[in-house]
């Protein structure tokens, strides 16, 4: 196979989009447009993959960082063949197949990628257009086709007769070229054209009039070429994007209460018998075990959740791992580094931060537990608090296996809690409770006799 070198057009303002954003880094379903893009070309393993950048230049530097990938400038943005002209410095002296990509079409899969990519190579094509019959193909480019039904050229919407316009097969944007002959081939391409730019999709015409062998690859599903173009469009992919994450998760028998109101990003792997129940949000690289429960309104991101966990209402899950059999919530919130272990319960407003809560413990209510580690075992009142920050550093909290902590209890770190100790509550400790021992820190009571009646006799009425 000869080299595969893939370009990306990633220039564009994306005027109607009104942002000050760049058009390809808006997100569907939890990722940049550009990203969905990278990745199909990752399948195809190229020798290189350069992304040419225009508009907010340094925020798109900023985004990509992160990637195996050359960035080349264009300036001003005249066009897509003007796009690809200023790839020659990178590939000018490559050979093989250039596999040009729009950053703003998300929905193309890697299969597509791999089927024109191969039937260029197989054909010996100096140049191959995907394209795709559609319904309503305005503003497209189409395909104007010779009596023998050859590509003849493309013709944008806004240059094209009234015949040209009827044509329903339009170009993709997505070619694959031989790389020898195209550099000089672009130099041929002229902005004589209603926007005055240098319109890639001409080199079509040239090639033919050149005697280049041009063929087409046309697309079974005309939804993987649909470019994003505004606001609107973005929000009917990333609905197309839902909709095949959640066929995917029911055929391998995960149960979705209501799709519709279901958000679950195309990253999140999801085990078998697990229901989900509506307006349920699964986030990032979110892993959730089979058998389990998630109730109505949650939220889960970039967390690990094993199997048989059940998260009641309106908990929220971030960055965290919970081990099997555990019970979350309701509104429950784990924050970043929270390590449930199994069997464990995290009840009505808990919240975790970077603490380790061991097997088969419970904090059923309104605590918070923040740079603690807490053993198997142990009972957390309600309204226990860890004091983990004097306004400097954090402190760490241990809480040893087996210990009971009193209700309204503030553990000032650095403390441990031994053993089988107890807190009694309301208690404030300043100091560590060895194992085995009760912990008391609280004000002795004073009850004054016929206070109330003392009181009200000295209080004005009205």
């Amino acid at each position: 196979m000869p080299d595969l070198h893939v370009v990306v057009l990633a220039a564009g303002k994306g005027t109607r989009m009104k942002s000050a954003l760049p058009k390809v880094l808006h997100h569907v379903s939890g990722r940049p447009l550009i990203e969905y893009v990278l990745r199909s070309a990752d399948a195809l393993q190229p020798s290189s993959t350069t992304v040419v950048i225009g508009h907010a230049a340094q925020h798109m530097r900023e985004a990509l960082a992160g990637r195996d990938v050359s960035l080349v400038l264009q300036e001003p943005q005249i066009g897509t063949a003007h796009a690809v002209v200023q790839t020659e410095q990178l590939l000018g002296r490559k050979t093989g197949t250039l596999l040009l990509l729009s950053g703003d079409v998300p929905l193309l899969r890697r299969h597509t990628l791999r089927q024109l990519v191969s039937a260029h190579d197989e054909a010996g094509a100096a140049a191959t257009v995907l394209t795709a019959t559609v319904e309503r193909p305005y503003g497209y480019g189409r395909i104007v086709r010779t009596r023998t039904g050859e590509i003849a050229r493309i013709v944008e919407e806004r240059d094209a007769s009234p015949a040209e316009r009827a044509i329903r097969e339009i170009n993709s944007g997505v070619y694959a070229f031989d790389l020898p002959p195209l550099w000089e081939a672009l130099k041929s391409v002229a902005a004589e054209n209603a926007q005055g730019e240098y319109y890639l999709p001409d080199l079509i015409g040239i090639y033919r009039r050149r005697k280049l062998p041009v063929m087409t690859v046309m697309v079974t599903d005309p939804r993987e070429i649909r470019g994003i173009n505004s606001r609107t469009e973005l929000a009917e992919v990333s609905a197309i994007v839902r909709q095949q994450k959640n066929e995917e998760l029911m055929a391998a028998g995960v149960t979705l209460v209501d799709p519709a109101t279901t958000y679950i990003e195309p990253d999140v792997v999801v085990g078998p018998d697990t229901v989900i129940h509506p307006n349920v949000y699964l986030e990032g690289s979110t892993v959730i075990g089979s058998a389990c429960e998630i109730h109505a309104g949650s939220r889960i991101v970039d967390s690990t959740i094993g199997d048989r966990v059940t998260i009641n209402n309106y908990t929220i899950v971030r960055s965290s791992v919970v081990g099997p059999g555990v019970e979350l919530g309701p509104f429950a919130h784990l924050r970043p580094g929270a390590d449930v272990r199994a069997g464990a319960h995290i009840g009505n407003f808990v919240e975790l931060k970077k603490t380790v809560f061991g097997e088969g413990s419970k904090a059923s209510h309104l605590s918070y537990l923040g740079d603690a580690t807490v053993g198997a075992g142990v009972n957390v009142g309600a309204g226990t608090i860890t004091c983990n920050y004097d306004g400097v550093t954090k402190h760490p909290t241990i809480i040893e296996d087996g210990a009971f902590i009193g209700s309204d209890s503030q553990l000032v770190a650095p403390v441990r809690v031994g053993k089988n100790a107890y807190v009694a509550a309301g208690s404030s400790i300043v100091e560590d409770v060895p194992p085995g021992a009760l912990g008391i820190a609280r004000g002795r009571q004073s009850n004054i006799t016929d206070w109330v009646a003392r009181k009200r006799k000295s209080t004005p009425v009205g």
